[in-house]
């Protein structure tokens, strides 16, 4: 099989498509042939060589966590997949034992891991982290699902909000961004979010934007953020979490993914603590939280935004495009 490989962690020009051996299921396995996969801000760090979990000795490397496809095979242990199911991928890897994943959420699993082998014709993939695909969810739309939007549904539910709330959304035209926006359309929330781009910012207000502020300069920001807002979720960091606390209204929650921005952040104190304001850490997401989502398409209540798909062959042109900022929503490769 084909796999569009980190070879070298420089960047883009760091992608080469080789030939594998095709994938062979364990007991507990599903060998899935890959229709889509999506690629994140979290494949761009390795890339970069940003990235603690993968050093030169670990090349060729393939990444690519939001896998959806077709069950091509299963292990003998398996029992509730078929041949020809179409599936997507809930890229968590968790221990299983730890109280976490006893009593949930699973997300917070003390060994939590992610998938990485989507970037491929096939992926061998644990088969109980295998979600079903309507008939009304294509494998590309499902694609888009995984990283950005189990993300953005877990930071909403960690900032308690409800039907009403104003969440602010900086740098509303990423991946986490866009998919924020659009479940605050679907909760009933109220979204300001920011961009430097006008353009960018049209795109997203037709799909839920309620407010766009078009700047990048932070006390610019700040200033046209009129009212205090309920919660602030954050996959930027850097002077973005700053910009945040600053924003949010008394006992209002900030829930932080990201780094983009800048690994460090400085916080007032005096007013995180006078204003009972909270600042919250978040990854990922659940599988059931995939499930509801897979929903939510399913019933039309909001489509994930694609901005572009591309060929395995052209994986080096997606990763550019990411690097670049242009890109409004995900990018999908088509095996």
């Amino acid at each position: 099989m084909r796999a569009a490989a980190f070879t070298e962690l420089t960047g883009p020009d760091g992608v080469d498509v080789i030939d594998r051996l095709d994938a062979e299921p364990g007991p507990g396995d599903a060998i899935v042939d890959v229709d889509a996969c999506a690629i994140n801000r979290h494949d761009l760090w390795i890339l970069e060589g940003d990235s603690a979990m993968v050093d030169a000795d670990d090349l060729p490397f393939v990444t690519g966590l939001d896998v959806a496809g077709t069950v091509r095979e299963v292990g003998s242990d398996v029992t509730d997949l078929d041949t020809g199911d179409r599936v997507v991928l809930c890229p968590n890897e968790t221990c299983g034992t730890c109280r976490f994943c006893r009593e949930g959420p699973e997300n917070l699993c003390e060994n939590f891991s992610l998938y990485h082998g989507g970037l491929a014709e096939q992926a061998r993939v644990t088969a109980d982290r295998l979600v079903p695909l309507p008939d009304g969810v294509d494998a590309t739309t499902a694609a888009a699902l995984p990283t950005a939007y189990m993300t953005a549904s877990r930071m909403l539910q960690r900032a308690d909000v409800e039907a009403g709330d104003t969440v602010f959304v900086p740098g509303a035209t990423g991946g986490v961004g866009v998919a924020t926006v659009q479940l605050c359309d679907v909760l009933g929330l109220e979204s300001v979010g920011t961009s430097r781009s006008a353009a960018k910012l049209d795109r997203v207000r037709e799909v839920g934007l309620d407010r766009g502020i078009e700047s990048a300069d932070i006390d610019e920001i700040r200033e046209s953020v009129d009212e205090p807002v309920d919660a602030v979720i954050n996959h930027l960091g850097g002077q973005f979490s700053e910009l945040g606390q600053s924003v949010l209204r008394r006992g209002g929650r900030m829930v932080v993914c990201g780094r983009t921005a800048g690994n460090t952040s400085e916080f007032d104190v005096a007013d995180l603590f006078l204003g009972h304001k909270q600042i919250v850490g978040s990854t990922m997401g659940t599988q059931p939280d995939l499930r509801r989502l897979v929903e939510f398409v399913a019933d039309g209540a909001f489509s994930p935004v694609i901005d572009e798909t591309y060929p395995l062959e052209e994986t080096r042109a997606a990763f550019a495009a990411m690097q670049d900022r242009e890109s409004v929503g995900k990018l999908v490769v088509v095996p």
